[in-house]
Formats: C-alpha cells, sequence, structure tokens
C-alpha cells in the first residue's frame, strides 16, 4: 500500500512537535515504600519532522509504547525517548506522562491510615546530540491560614485548601515521595484523607499556629530548593482556593 506519510512535501516547513496527545495508558512507577506501584498515565508523544516529509507514522507511537510496557524510571524513560528517534526517524523526541500517585498516609493523632493521590508527571525531551532533559513534578493539596485574617481579626482567621506546583531537575534520582514531603512542609499544615476527630482538633491548630501567605508557601519551598545541591533548576507555584473572595491568591518563583 503506498505510504503517503513518506511523500515529500515542498512547502519546506519543518515541524518542532508532531505525535500523539492524551493517550491514557497503564504503567509501572517507582515506589519509595513498595518498590512500585500501578497506576494509569496520560501520555503525550511527539518527534520533530523535517521540512521535505509529508508526515509522521502516528501507530508508530503507540506500538513503541505497547512494546516497551514501560515502568516510569529515569533509564526508562531515557531508553524511551532513543527509541522514539530510531523508530521514527527523528531528530528530536519529547515523553509527557502524568498519573495520580498514592500514598498511605497515617493521620496525626489517632494514626489511621488513608490513601492521599497526589497528580505526578514526568516530562522527557532527547535533542538531535542526544542530550536529554528530565523535569519531574508533583502537585499537592495543603492548607493554609491567613496571617494578616488572623491579625486584624478579633476572633479565628479565614482559611483555605490550596494546591501546590513543584517540578525539578535534578543530578541524580529524587523520590516523588521527597517532592510531596517538602512542598507539605511549606505549608500551614497538609492535607489527610481520613481524620478523626482528635486529628482534626490537631491539624487546626497546627494550621493556626503556622499561618502563611502563597508568598511565604512558595519562599520557604524555594529557600530548601536552593540548599539541595542535588536540585539544578525548580519551578515552584501556590494557588490558594479562597474562601472569603470569588478568585483565587497565586504565587510563583523559578530559579536561574
Amino acid at each position: 500500500m503506498k505510504d503517503i506519510q513518506s511523500q515529500p512535501d515542498f512547502r519546506k516547513i519543518p515541524i518542532d512537535k508532531v505525535g500523539i496527545k492524551n493517550l491514557r495508558y497503564p504503567i509501572t512507577v517507582r515506589d519509595r515504600r513498595d518498590g512500585f506501584q500501578h497506576t494509569i498515565a496520560t501520555i503525550n508523544m511527539f518527534v520533530d519532522l523535517p521540512h521535505n516529509n509529508k508526515g509522521t507514522h502516528m501507530s508508530r507511537f503507540v506500538e513503541l509504547l505497547h512494546l516497551l510496557r514501560p515502568d516510569v524510571s529515569l533509564e526508562k524513560f531515557s531508553v524511551i525517548l532513543e527509541n522514539m528517534k530510531k523508530h521514527l526517524n527523528a531528530a528530536s523526541a519529547h515523553l509527557e506522562m502524568t498519573f495520580p500517585y498514592f500514598i498511605e498516609k497515617a493521620a496525626p493523632v489517632s494514626t489511621s491510615p488513608g490513601l492521599m493521590d497526589y497528580t505526578c508527571s514526568i516530562r522527557g525531551s532527547s535533542d538531535a546530540n542526544g542530550r536529554v532533559d528530565l523535569v519531574s513534578e508533583v502537585v499537592v493539596p495543603i492548607s493554609s491560614v491567613c496571617p494578616c485574617s488572623m491579625e486584624i481579626s478579633e476572633n479565628g482567621a479565614h482559611n483555605q485548601r490550596g494546591e501546590v506546583k513543584l517540578c525539578t531537575r535534578f543530578k541524580k534520582f529524587i523520590w516523588m515521595e521527597d517532592m510531596i514531603e517538602l512542598v507539605e512542609s511549606s505549608a500551614s499544615c497538609d492535607v489527610f484523607s481520613v481524620l478523626k476527630r482528635v486529628d482534626e482538633k490537631s491539624v487546626t491548630e497546627k494550621a493556626f499556629a503556622n499561618p502563611k501567605f502563597v508568598e511565604d508557601i512558595v519562599r520557604d519551598v524555594a529557600k530548601k530548593l536552593n540548599a539541595d545541591d542535588n536540585i539544578t533548576w525548580f519551578s515552584v507555584s501556590a494557588e490558594n482556593f479562597e474562601s472569603i473572595h470569588n478568585h483565587s491568591a497565586y504565587a510563583s518563583i523559578t530559579s536561574g
């Protein structure tokens, strides 16, 4: 059968990224406690397309993924990127995987266990010289108490749930759990899936003893990352879903 994708294109315009988006696929990710866990990822896969090629072979992306049956590790990510370039005759390749990651987390006083889910991503690219760039990302729910509200109010203060997004580049492997714990320790208080009354009392008192603006949260995360020699680059943002406003509060820092 005639291969239309391999036909020449005469417009002489190269394409930076071409491929597939939003493919749902089962994967295995590394787990600090249990070794690994199974989850479902939403996957984007792209390669570049030279100016003289009409199209890429879309089916090869899915075929390649199926053959490799990927576990998400730094070593396997690099292998997938190189195989994408080889099988699709491309100079560069890009792979993005976003997935729910589950951690068993005990309540602070009763120690009642519950599963917390975090949205995690790994993004990778390989250029024409074989240089591989990897970025890990976690999205972490947190709670915060407003310092201004606490200062000016006779009773209480407004508080809300928020979300912190942390992206890192690093010299050697970093656990998703470490990134999540770093963020949670920088909030007024972390969030739990199971809380008994003694736990609710504990987290409420902890949060009110530790009021923070979104500015405080991103600065505290950045301070810890700046002190970590393993981190070569980071981006952190915090968004509070305000309880007394019809808008969110937001702050972000990106390292140099």
